[in-house]
């Protein structure tokens, strides 16, 4: 009786039961093959891109299209470089896109920490004129821009495509918001009491607090000044200060293209974009996701 006792698990010693498989849902499978589908369709203009940068333009109007890359690519490439000056143009739209978004984030950080944490008059006003501008399109700016660089001597230079979007309203908001939820007024308090001024509060509190905030608007703004066309095209007329954008619009021959170096041409300016974005896309995403969850 003695043995048959022992031989039973004590209720502190027994082995839980396992865990139950997870049952199947239907609608959890639905997610994840729309999120299949959805990254698929958003590669695809990459890849027909790749596809058509390495075929003749010849294949580019066959029936049924060509689905599968070819070896055309360094051909393609070849004729880019030996025909148009791809290189200027794209260091161009290097310093300007790279000089726009650092002078972008630099100011636009500013003001929306201003905007967040620091009380001065007008302040409700000034924001809501700010969310006004907003709503005007930018066609209805360039006459008057225009003028402006034009007074300045600017015209068919760099600078014309640098300085007037120093500031942005949709950054100064962004970086408000931002700064509101994650720098809280302890912070500040602190660093005041430290012996910051204004500055070195924004310099050496704000910014390593809003990395991610800056790597999202940085990577938009980049975005935005290496796909611009519109003002360099109304400030810029020389060739040796032409964008990528302008430089491969300007390929499009009058009587006939060969679209084939189009291709590899926008080829070779989408690969600066897929970088940057690799390089800040966990940033990118952090800044975008916050606020999504409660303190």
């Amino acid at each position: 009786m003695a043995n048959s006792t022992a031989s039973k698990p004590s209720a502190a010693l027994r082995v839980p039961p396992a865990v139950s498989r997870r049952t199947f849902r239907p609608g959890t499978a639905l997610v994840y093959i729309g999120m299949c589908l959805g990254s698929l369709i958003s590669l695809f203009p990459f890849y027909w891109l790749f596809v058509m940068s390495t075929a003749t333009t010849a294949d580019m109007f066959r029936f049924p299209p060509r689905l599968v890359p070819g070896d055309q690519l360094l051909v393609n490439i070849g004729k880019v470089l030996d025909r148009v000056g791809f290189f200027q143009s794209f260091g161009n739209s290097l310093v300007v896109a790279g000089m726009h978004t650092l002078i972008v984030l630099f100011f636009c950080s500013m003001a929306g920490f201003a905007f967040a944490k620091f009380p001065f008059p007008a302040k409700g006003p000034l924001f809501l004129f700010l969310l006004l501008t907003m709503m005007v399109p930018q066609q209805l700016g360039l006459i008057p821009q225009f003028i402006i660089m034009q007074k300045l001597g600017w015209i068919n230079e760099l600078k014309a495509l640098i300085i007037p979007g120093a500031a942005s309203a949709f950054g100064i908001f962004w970086m408000r918001q931002y700064s509101q939820s994650v720098i809280h007024d302890e912070l500040i308090n602190a660093g005041r009491i430290d012996g910051c001024n204004s500055f070195d509060l924004y310099w050496r509190v704000a910014l390593p607090i809003l990395k991610p905030a800056l790597a999202t608007l940085g990577i938009i703004t980049f975005l935005g000044s290496w796909n611009d066309y519109l003002w360099p095209l109304v400030v810029i007329s020389v060739q040796n200060k032409f964008t990528i954008q302008m430089l491969i619009a300007s390929m499009n021959g009058v009587y006939s293209t060969d679209y084939s170096m189009v291709m590899a041409a926008t080829l070779m300016a989408t690969v600066p974009l897929i970088i940057v974005f690799a390089l800040f896309s966990r940033q990118f995403i952090s800044g975008l996701m916050q606020g999504s969850v409660k303190d």
